[in-house]
């Protein structure tokens, strides 16, 4: 239970330092005074003053906060917050959550740099399957399939797949020579797909990795817009939706499963976060940018007070949220 605590402190206190980060870094990169960067909620733990920002580490480790001159006081100051064009300020507060998918993609980059990813290299083979059959060996790099040339094992199950179980010419090197084989994919109960029988080698170099990274974060892009498409339209199972004491039971699993899977769990949740902060809900990053838009068609800014007083609601509405998930997570806990 401790250990779960401590990783899971640490996995959201890396979150918000990063998104924080984001809002800070883009804050002094255009000129704005930031009053203080604090990781954590509640009064200061440790606290350092540099160059007129305070950096503290706050007591409760749900959050953060970069507070800035301007931002939600008026100020006429010319490094104030609001004192900044339209475009300026769009960019600091974009900038939290790219933060964030930056982090999911550094997460799976080290994943995929330590343990290699599956390369076109054949690793080991099923015995009795269709490539062992043909003649293929361990060790055998995959050239080409049908014609069509394989730099990665995406592209070889892709081509596998779509022969429709008919005879696929298969070129491989093979210490220097190459040579050629006729492969007759079968169809797998199992998997419900059309295999050879090949197991990938682990390939670990810089590009497969940053290649598959990029694969790994494009597809968890995909599948959180996919389940919100299907929660707009009442189709998707709110058993799937988690808070903080879902993740914290996940992040407990993975921690149990190894530091491999606490990183990947971390980068998932990053990516997450990064996405619903930018949803156009009051009291988030992306209803902020969706004023500022409005202010730079109309030319003028909105009502500060109307604006604080749509995130005051937004802020309510999201505790509220916050409360049922939070409950329908013990439930399922216990």
């Amino acid at each position: 239970m401790m250990t779960t605590a401590v990783v899971a402190i640490l996995v959201f206190g890396l979150l918000v330092f990063f998104h924080e980060l984001g809002h800070f870094g883009v804050a002094k990169l255009v000129g704005i005074r930031v009053h203080e960067f604090a990781i954590g909620m509640g009064p200061k733990m440790i606290q350092h003053k540099h160059r007129g920002t305070v950096y503290a580490l706050r007591i409760f480790p749900i959050g953060g906060f970069v507070r800035m001159e301007g931002e939600d006081e008026s100020s006429s100051a010319t490094d104030s917050f609001s004192q900044k064009t339209v475009k300026a300020r769009i960019s600091v507060i974009f900038a939290g959550p790219l933060m964030n998918f930056i982090l999911g993609f550094m997460c799976f980059f080290l994943i995929f740099f330590s343990l290699g990813v599956p390369g076109t290299h054949i690793g080991d083979m099923i015995p009795d399957s269709p490539a062992q059959e043909a003649g293929l060996q361990p060790g055998d790099k995959v050239v080409e399939i049908d014609g069509e040339e394989i730099n990665s094992w995406e592209e070889l199950v892709g081509e596998i797949a779509s022969s429709g179980g008919n005879p696929v010419e298969v070129l491989i090197n093979r210490q220097g020579e190459i040579l050629h084989f006729t492969v007759t994919p079968r169809f797998d109960e199992e998997t419900g797909r059309l295999l050879i029988g090949i197991i990938p080698g682990s390939e670990k170099s810089l590009p497969a990795a940053f290649r598959s990274s990029f694969e790994q974060s494009k597809f968890i892009f995909s599948e959180i817009f996919s389940f919100l498409r299907q929660l707009i339209r009442g189709q998707a199972d709110t058993a799937d939706v988690a808070g903080p004491v879902g993740i914290i039971s996940l992040v407990g699993q993975a921690s149990r499963s190894g530091w491999m899977d606490v990183v990947g769990l971390a980068g998932l949740i990053s990516i997450n976060l990064g996405i619903m902060n930018l949803l156009p809900i009051p009291a988030l990053d992306g209803s902020r940018i969706i004023f500022l838009l409005i202010e730079g068609l109309r030319g003028r800014p909105i009502d500060p007070e109307k604006e604080a007083m749509v995130h005051m609601i937004g802020i309510t509405l999201l505790m509220l949220l916050m409360v049922v998930i939070t409950y329908k997570d013990i439930l399922t806990f216990f």
